[in-house]
């Protein structure tokens, strides 16, 4: 004798649609704009906010999040949300030229690919010797760049 599957949950898509929001990021074309020079400049030199992690210190331009240290953001850098998210940015933003063009108004061409490059860890500090600080209060953590080995 078989037994019938008894289906007392109708679903939880209003669960799915609470977690999806939570979890939302700034999309590609408002991180597009963040990419440019000046905006770039501005996020990443922010003013102390204790509100946010890392107190607004360490931010990830390209995945729109702030982590709490330096060390955080390093190993961010290397996970495969951060590279799927280079990967994402890699084609231009659709515009509006670009939807004119697929309506027959202009020539077509195709989206162009773009090089975007993981931001700079801003660790490093050369001061006037050639030497290399890795922090700027320890003067014992110095490198010596030898240029005569290449």
């Amino acid at each position: 004798m078989t037994y019938k599957r008894k289906k007392y949950h109708h679903g939880d898509t209003h669960l799915k649609k609470r977690w999806r929001l939570r979890n939302r990021k700034k999309d590609l074309d408002e991180i597009d704009s963040d990419l440019k020079e000046e905006n770039a400049e501005k996020l990443l030199n922010q003013n102390v906010d204790l509100d946010l992690p890392g107190a607004a210190q360490h931010y990830c331009l390209h995945c729109a999040r702030y982590f709490i240290d330096e060390q955080a953001l390093s190993e961010h850098f290397k996970t495969k949300v951060h590279k799927r998210r280079l990967k994402a940015l890699e084609l231009e933003p659709y515009s509006i030229e670009e939807s004119e063009r697929a309506a027959g108004h202009g020539s077509f061409k195709f989206a162009s690919k773009r090089k975007i490059v993981t931001q700079n860890n801003n660790t490093d500090v050369i001061d006037k010797d050639g030497d290399v600080v890795l922090d700027d209060s320890t003067a014992s953590k110095k490198k010596k760049i030898d240029e005569d080995d290449t």
